[in-house]
Formats: C-alpha cells, sequence, structure tokens
C-alpha cells in the first residue's frame, strides 16, 4: 500500500507534519480530516508502479507547479486565455458550496470539471486538480492562470489556506464576485439604451446624407432659376457630398482616430487624462465615481477580513481599482501606512472620496472595526449606485430623444428653407404684379 506525506494545519494554524499509508490520495484527504487538520501538502512516498499514466500526469503536472511560468506554453495573445467573469463567478461559488458542504477540495474540483461546459475553465480546473495531485498548495495552482485569476483571487486563497478557513474565504470571495457583477450589470444595463439611441441616430444620420440628401439637390437644381441656396443649406449639402463622395476616406478616419485614441489612453500622461475626464463626465461621473469606491471599499474589505496583510492587500487594491486617479490615492494611503501614519489623511488628500467615506474609515481605524467599516461603505455605495443609475437613465432618455430630434429636424429644415424661400419669392412676384395692373 503507498505512503502519503502530508503537511497540514491545525485549528490554530499550526503546521503539522506527518505520513499515512493508505489506497488513494483522496483517502488520505478524508483521514486529514477526520483528525481535524486542514491538508495543505500532500505528496505520494510510494507510487504504484502499474499506473504508468497517471504516474507520467502527476510527475508533469509536479514541476509546472513548482516552477511558476515553467515549460513551452504557447499562447495568441487575445485568444483562447480568457474567461467570462459570470462564469468564473459561477465556478466561484460552487466550489465555495461543495467545500463548505465537507467535500474535499481536490473532489470538488473533481465534480465541477465534469459539469464545467466552457472549455477553457473545464481545462483550467482539470490543471488545477492535477497540481494539487502533484502536491501543490490551491493559491500555487491558481497562480499558473492568471490572466483568469487575478491576485485578489490567488491571495485571498492563501490567506485561506494559511489561516485554515478555505471555505470561509471562498464564500467571501464569491459573494465579493457576485456583487461587482451585479453592479457591472446595471451599469452596463444602463448604458445599453443610449448607445442604442446613438447607433440609431448615426444609421439615420447616414441614410439621409447619402439617399436623401443628393436626390433634394437634383430638385433644387431645376428651381429659383440660379437662386442661390441658403447658407444653411448649402451647408448641410457640402457635408452630404463630402461623406456620399469619400465615405471610405470617412470610414478611415472614423477608424485611425478611434485606434490614436486606444493607443493615446494606454499611455500613462493619456490614461490619466481620461480617467479624470471619466470622474469629471456631468452624467456619467457620478456613476462611476460612486462604482469606483464601491469596489475600493469593498476589496479592501474583503482582503483584510480574509486575512491579507493590509499593506499587500492595498497593493492588490491599486491593481484592481480600474481607475488612475483611485489608484493614486491607493498609493497614498500604501505609503502612509506603511510610514505608520494612518489611513483617513491621505484618502483626504486624494480628493476623490467623499467626506463621509473618510469618516467612516476614521471610526473603523480608531474602533478596529476597519474591515466591517469598509464593507458597510460598499454596501451603503452599492445602493447609491442603483440609484445614481435610475437617475442617470431617466435623465438620458430626453437628452437622447432630444438629441435624435435635434439632428433629424435640421436636416429637415435645411432642405425646406429654399423652398420656403422661393414661396416668398413667387408671393412677392405675384402681389407687385396686381399692383402695377391697378
Amino acid at each position: 500500500m503507498p505512503k502519503f506525506s502530508y503537511v497540514a494545519m491545525d485549528q490554530k494554524g499550526k503546521e503539522v507534519k506527518g505520513v499515512l499509508e493508505v489506497a488513494t490520495q483522496n483517502e488520505a484527504i478524508n483521514r486529514i480530516k477526520e483528525m481535524q487538520l486542514f491538508p495543505t501538502k500532500i505528496v505520494a512516498v510510494d507510487k504504484p508502479k502499474e499506473k504508468g499514466a497517471d504516474k507520467k500526469a502527476k510527475t508533469a503536472a509536479k514541476p509546472a507547479a513548482k516552477k511558476k511560468g515553467g515549460g513551452i506554453n504557447i499562447k495568441i495573445p487575445g485568444f483562447g486565455g480568457g474567461v467570462k467573469s459570470k462564469v468564473l463567478t459561477t465556478f466561484t461559488r460552487q466550489l465555495a458550496t461543495l467545500v463548505e458542504a465537507g467535500l474535499p477540495l481536490l473532489r470538488g474540483l473533481r465534480v465541477l470539471e465534469k459539469q464545467e461546459r466552457h472549455p477553457n475553465l473545464k481545462r483550467i480546473i482539470g490543471e488545477l486538480a492535477l497540481s494539487i495531485e502533484g502536491g501543490s498548495t490551491f493559491s500555487e495552482g491558481l497562480a499558473q492562470h492568471p490572466k483568469v485569476f487575478d491576485r485578489l483571487f490567488v491571495n485571498m486563497v492563501k490567506a485561506g489556506e494559511l489561516g485554515g478557513v478555505l471555505e470561509v474565504v471562498l464564500a467571501r470571495l464569491s459573494e465579493f464576485m457576485e456583487k461587482a457583477q451585479k453592479i457591472k450589470g446595471k451599469v452596463v444595463a444602463a448604458m445599453f439604451y443610449p448607445v442604442a439611441v446613438l447607433l440609431v441616430a448615426i444609421v439615420i444620420l447616414g441614410v439621409l446624407l447619402t439617399l436623401v440628401i443628393p436626390k433634394f439637390r437634383e430638385v433644387f437644381a431645376g428651381l429659383g432659376e440660379g437662386r442661390p441656396l441658403p447658407a444653411f443649406t448649402t451647408f448641410v449639402m457640402d457635408i452630404s457630398d463630402a461623406v456620399k463622395n469619400h465615405v471610405i476616406l470617412v470610414l478611415i478616419g472614423a477608424v485611425v482616430f478611434y485606434i490614436l485614441f486606444i493607443l493615446f489612453g494606454k499611455t500613462k500622461f493619456g490614461r490619466a487624462v481620461i480617467d479624470k475626464m471619466k470622474l469629471k463626465l456631468p452624467v456619467f461621473g457620478p456613476v462611476i465615481s460612486k462604482v469606483a469606491i464601491s469596489r475600493f471599499a469593498r476589496t479592501l474589505g474583503t482582503l483584510v477580513s480574509s486575512g491579507v496583510p493590509i499593506l499587500q492587500a492595498l497593493n492588490i487594491v491599486k491593481e484592481t481599482a480600474g481607475n488612475v486617479i483611485v489608484a493614486k490615492a491607493v498609493m497614498m494611503v500604501h505609503d502612509s501606512v506603511k510610514e505608520g501614519e494612518t489611513i483617513t489623511a491621505p484618502l483626504e488628500a486624494s480628493g476623490v472620496f467623499p467626506p463621509m467615506v473618510i469618516s467612516m474609515v476614521d471610526v473603523g481605524e480608531q474602533t478596529g472595526a476597519l474591515p466591517e467599516m469598509l464593507l458597510k461603505i460598499a454596501d451603503n455605495f452599492d445602493e447609491e449606485v442603483d440609484n445614481a443609475v435610475a437617475a442617470m437613465t431617466s435623465l438620458l432618455e430626453p437628452i437622447m430623444i432630444v438629441f435624435l430630434a435635434v439632428i433629424v429636424g435640421s436636416i429637415v429644415i435645411a432642405m425646406f428653407l429654399p423652398l420656403i424661400d422661393l414661396m416668398n419669392t413667387m408671393g412677392g412676384d405675384g402681389g407687385g404684379g396686381k399692383g402695377g395692373k391697378e
């Protein structure tokens, strides 16, 4: 019978080592669980010779788990590596439920691997299971897939492993991801209406400029006996000619402008300018600001309550802030905490966080309940985001309708101005002729 060397944590977080003589690794995990221990590493000492294929798979997974970035793994950037956040959130919730129910982590991964339909995630779950079978910890296996599991995910799992509370951390992580997904869904849903109206406006404008207005030019050519068209009508027709005769150049120009804007946004200066503009936008700015504050508070509160050291947690929050201005504020907080000072002063100096947030963080620091206070801030701002999104949607509807009406109405007026001018001229000539006869 094979032997398995294990490393585990007791309920107090103390490391325990030993050797078990059992038939399989799953049986070893169950035995360790029965001893009220949490296994972090299990290595087969004597492996059965008859399982040659399984042995090769384990030895192939072992160096990949221990040696970060090792092996030849060629991937085309942007293809085949990503998993949607919604799919990853479902996986995390299911894994947390299985582990909370007492199922061993390895067995839980195998169960999820069988039922997973997403091909990339199914492959990754299989690799995670092989990594754990090879003796690596769960966090080490997650770290091998940085495109799917970010630093927040990996560090929270690592803190849960060290503290022997992996099931608690997975539950917190799944709750965090679900709330983040909910906020993202609300913002995307709110943006759908204005984007749809804008696309409709572009299509209508394109049809009017390329098909309708040229027909009016032919009509106006035979009217007025060489009279000049009104200035506004001439301006609209010139735009129509430019779009119709140079449609390819217009499209190329739009694509070039979009590419230049994206490249500008990838520069350090450009990203700072764009992110600052986002926070100052008249309608969207308040929503973006509230989402950023909610993400900051929930991420930091979740990490600290899960046992991640405060400085390490602040580094992770900085990377996941999603806004350069907020990230700079978090970096100021990091430097302040590193020097032994408080969190409150740099938050206030940043000018990003409202006084209520600063006051609640100050109270949390003084009472020693910072994680709980941060999570309360996040819950409060989640509600504010709901209200802000509803207000933004109700405000955008009339704005977009007026915007569309102004565009179409301006073109209609431009086309009818020559007819009105012609009617006025004919009316004036007719009145003059009657006066001459009398």
